[in-house]
This record gives C-alpha cells, sequence and structure tokens, in this order.
C-alpha cells in the first residue's frame, strides 16, 4: 500500500496520474469526497469491483455506487430525462447519491442484480479529477456494518494495507454519508438522510 498527500484545492496532475494508472491497472484507491473517504475501482473492471467487495468483506447482494465527473458522463451509464435532468443539475455536484436505471454496460455485480444504480458526483477537485477518464466505485472506505470513516487514521484501522494507494488530502469532507435519493420514482424518494436535504 503507498500514500500520497495530494493538495484538496489544486491537485498535483502527476499524483492524479499515478492514481489512474493504479485504477487501470485493476487496482484500488481510496480517495477523498464531499462526504467521506471512497474507496474506488475500475467499474468497467470485474476483477477490481470484486476486489473492492473483498476489501469491504461486502456482500455482493449490496449494490455499490459509483462516480463520475460530469453531469453529462451519467448520460453514458444510465437513463436521464429531461424533468430528472433539471432535479440532478440542482443537487450536484454535491452531497447526495442519486439512484437512476442504468443502461446495459453496468456490470450486474455493482447493482446486485438491479437494474438500478447509485450515482455521484461530489463537490472534491480530487475524485472528479480522478474520474475524467472513466467511472469508479464510490463504496466508503470501510468494513461493511462498521462506521464510516471520519479520518484517514480510520479507514487505516480498518482496511490497513489491503488497498493499493490512498490520496491525502488531509481531511475528508463532512464525515458524514451522502444523502440518497431514487429519483426513478414520483415524486423522488428519500432513501437515506445524510448531511443535507435536497429538497
Amino acid at each position: 500500500m503507498k500514500l500520497i498527500k495530494i493538495n484538496p484545492e489544486n491537485p498535483e496532475k502527476e499524483k492524479i496520474k499515478q492514481a489512474i494508472n493504479v485504477l487501470e491497472n485493476g487496482g484500488t484507491v481510496v480517495y477523498p469526497t464531499d462526504t467521506l473517504y471512497g474507496l474506488g475501482a475500475d467499474i468497467f473492471r470485474e476483477d477490481a469491483v470484486r476486489k473492492v467487495y473483498t476489501i469491504k468483506k461486502r456482500s455482493l447482494n449490496n449494490p455499490i455506487s459509483i462516480c463520475v465527473s460530469e453531469i453529462d458522463d451519467i448520460t453514458k451509464i444510465a437513463y436521464l430525462d429531461k424533468d430528472t435532468e433539471k432535479i440532478v443539475k440542482k443537487i450536484l455536484p454535491g452531497p447526495f447519491t442519486i439512484i437512476l436505471r442504468k443502461k446495459g454496460n453496468i456490470s450486474s455485480i455493482l447493482t446486485a442484480g438491479k437494474e438500478k444504480i447509485g450515482i455521484r458526483i461530489p463537490d472534491n477537485k480530487i475524485c472528479r479529477e480522478l474520474t475524467q477518464r472513466f467511472p469508479i466505485t464510490t463504496s466508503s472506505a470501510n468494513i461493511s456494518g462498521k462506521k464510516a470513516p471520519k479520518s484517514l487514521n480510520e479507514v487505516l484501522e480498518q482496511l490497513g494495507d489491503t488497498v493499493d494507494l490512498i490520496l491525502d488530502d488531509g481531511g475528508s469532507g463532512e464525515g458524514i454519508p451522502s444523502t440518497v435519493i431514487d429519483l426513478t420514482t414520483r415524486p423522488p424518494e428519500i432513501l437515506r438522510k445524510g448531511g443535507f436535504q435536497p429538497f
């Protein structure tokens, strides 16, 4: 496991490139978001996604959300109508996970066999740079069932050296999980209340 300190306001390009290289080669990266530290892997590499489940000791029956860089990226992996897009543009980037119907290029491993996928665009420069080339997983960097880590020390206590790379920005956002909103229902349904409410 390698730990790299990175500037949260102006992420060094060579450090982002190093992290992307790990992801491209099927590795795992712990990275900061605007809520908690996330555990990232290339969503299009099934072996890498399985590593995330293994590291977290997470049941394959529990889906894992994904992180993208821009709202335009959402349409590559999920269905987004005009009304839903208006809602998305109001709350993202931000501390929200939106639930949409997935497209065929999303592995059923990520969705636990379901037709919906959770998507995040955190208000964080590092993870948005990290997802410029491809989406990554964005499950919290902890063992499933244990408390979500509010500091890098808590990440290390739970995950140790099971991950390939950690990007340390000196913090971990608000330390409160994202608010989860199902946008496939009318009206939208809040499935988990985080630190911020959208409506």
